[in-house]
């Protein structure tokens, strides 16, 4: 007989927490937790107003600084003569400059002229006259000094606006419809939930600490004009047969280094029901959200680990105590709409889009443009998540006299393919994750293209990031280009980009084609771009899309290795 007692088989492992409020890990595990912990990142408002304001920015707790200001939408700027090559190389405080980025809310609402007034006015008067216009619908400066902060909210607060919350690990800034409400080919007008949102949440504590940032977009306009696809939590307009007009609800996107589409609920939901749903959507984040790691920590990897089916059952049976509907997820747009252009509204007056060049503009050109909207009686101006504006509510009979303002300074309704379809990110001059320059390089590559390519009949869009962080939405984009470090013909280290070819929202969406080992200076920027779009010109079918050539092109042609002569189009 055997005495030998069997072998134990060895134990499972327990797989490491992830973070989980929900499974009971409540203990920070990061500092951004920790942080977050140790003071609601709320609370910070009163220290600016009240200590660093006053005694300037080497009184701000570094925490603070680095941390807790983001719920304020502040993030320190980079400071000068430091190039990309030193961004992942040093220190957060090492590429601290003492001024500040700020970004400002506008959450789909409409800007009347005092609203704009006073947007133009805080980048005159504070921001050495900078102002972009972002793909989040924000308008962000630049040159803040702490000490002017109080002033600034103050002078925006008393129109309406805010930057509350504007970063940070919060419901950031939300996409809404630029032409809400006034479309004639609207499903339904979501401006009234978005403003529901903004009133239950923002500034709210039980809200205020999510793992990582927070994305929302509301559009009833059946061209999808918020990128849907790419947020965290987004409601589509979509039609019941029998409960009429209401939203889809779509989850889990977002871009970034390990990019996500939205997972598409397939309900619908009532505008009424809609901040209801965002709340639940936005609990299963806060409460089941990844906290351990920051990599881990958006909405998009739960989504991709519970999947469909268990995110709606928890949705419903934690948070809403309901079902919700079964409805088709609404058609997907050929491409989602930037409303560009002269269009009648449904009361017949009419909305202009114009596109200021990837979205740069100035505090002068804002004061400028609330001039026009009061000249000319317009209801006032939307931002839109393509880094462009929409005038609203403009009489038929001063809709040319309009136009011919707006061009005058620099924001026009018949743009070229170029500039209307390009999109940069705000780069190195100002942004401490940044390698190479985004902004002005853009804008030297739109007037390069107009010049080379001035009817263009298909439209093909660019979008420019200086990290991998996709702020611009790189991997959607039809030429998306993303900025790093390469060797140019000499061996040297110069500014370039990893080239993305055939990315989609809308139908057809997907992540554009990244080829093997191929990178493009920023130098050759321009006559890499020609080549790849004379190919396309010659060698697609019939009302072929850029994006679907891409898909059966060869290597040659996307890598820019042909170069055939330029055509006429």
């Amino acid at each position: 007989m055997n005495d030998q007692a069997p072998a134990r088989k060895p134990r499972p492992r327990p797989k490491k927490g992830e973070g989980q409020w929900a499974l009971g890990y409540m203990e920070p595990l990061n500092k951004n937790e920790q942080s977050k912990k140790d003071d609601n990142p709320l609370n910070v408002e009163s220290r600016i107003l009240n200590i660093y304001s006053k005694r300037g920015f080497d009184s701000i707790d570094p925490a603070d600084l680095r941390g807790r200001f983001r719920w304020m939408g502040l993030y320190t700027q980079r400071a000068p003569g430091f190039d990309g090559g030193k961004t992942a190389q040093l220190e957060e405080e090492e590429l601290d400059d003492r001024y500040f980025m700020m970004r400002v809310r506008s959450d789909g609402a409409l800007l009347d002229a005092d609203a704009l007034r006073a947007l133009g006015s805080v980048s005159v008067d504070f921001a050495r006259d900078t102002a972009d216009i972002t793909d989040r619908c924000n308008i962000q400066y630049h040159w803040i000094r702490i000490e002017d902060v109080p002033e600034i909210w103050e002078r925006l607060g008393a129109a309406g606006l805010s930057t509350l919350e504007a970063c940070g690990d919060s419901p950031r800034p939300f996409l809404g419809s630029p032409v809400a409400g006034v479309a004639k080919d609207e499903i339904i007008d979501g401006s009234p939930a978005l403003a529901e949102i903004k009133r239950r949440y923002i500034g709210n504590p039980e809200f205020s600490n999510f793992p990582r940032k927070f994305k929302t977009a509301v559009t009833g306009h059946p061209s999808h004009d918020v990128a849907p696809e790419a947020n965290d939590v987004s409601f589509v307009g979509t039609v019941h047969p029998e409960h009429g007009p209401g939203f889809d609800l779509w989850v889990g996107g977002g871009l970034s280094t390990n990019p996500h589409l939205a997972v598409k609920l397939g309900v619908w939901i009532p505008l009424d029901e809609v901040a209801d749903a965002w709340e639940g959507v936005a609990s299963i984040f806060r409460d089941y959200g990844y906290r351990r790691l920051r990599s881990r920590a958006r909405l998009k990897f739960l989504v991709a680990d519970w999947g469909k089916e268990k995110f709606r059952e928890v949705l419903e049976t934690e948070y809403l105590k309901r079902e919700l509907v079964n409805n088709p997820s609404p058609v997907a747009p050929l491409r989602q709409g930037d409303h560009i252009g002269v269009h009648e509204q449904k009361d017949g007056k009419f909305y202009v889009g114009v596109a200021p060049t990837v979205g740069r503009i100035n505090g002068q050109t804002l004061v400028d443009l609330a001039d026009v909207v009061e000249k000319h009686g317009a209801a006032g101006a939307r931002l839109t998540a393509y880094q462009k504006l929409v005038v609203l509510g403009v009489a038929p009979d001063a809709v040319d006299a309009l136009v011919a303002d707006l061009d005058t300074i620099g924001l026009e309704a018949n743009p070229s393919n170029w500039r209307r379809n390009t999109m940069a990110c705000t780069g190195i001059e100002y942004c401490k994750l940044a390698i190479v320059d985004t902004k002005e390089r853009a804008r030297k590559l739109v007037g390069e293209l107009e010049s080379r390519f001035p009817d263009l009949d298909q439209p093909i869009t660019v979008n420019v990031n200086g990290c991998p962080n996709a702020c611009a939405r790189t991997q959607v984009a039809d030429i998306g280009l993303k900025g790093q470090l390469v060797l140019d013909e000499n061996g040297d280290q110069v500014e370039g980009f990893q080239v993305h070819l055939g990315g989609a929202l809308g139908l057809g969406a997907g992540f554009g084609r990244k080829l093997r080992a191929h990178k493009v200076t920023s130098s050759g920027l321009d006559d890499y771009i020609t080549n790849v779009v004379n190919a396309y010109l010659i060698q697609r079918e019939e009302d072929e899309t850029f994006a679907a050539w891409v898909t059966r092109a060869d290597d040659d042609a996307l890598r820019g290795e042909t170069a055939p002569e330029l055509v006429g189009v």
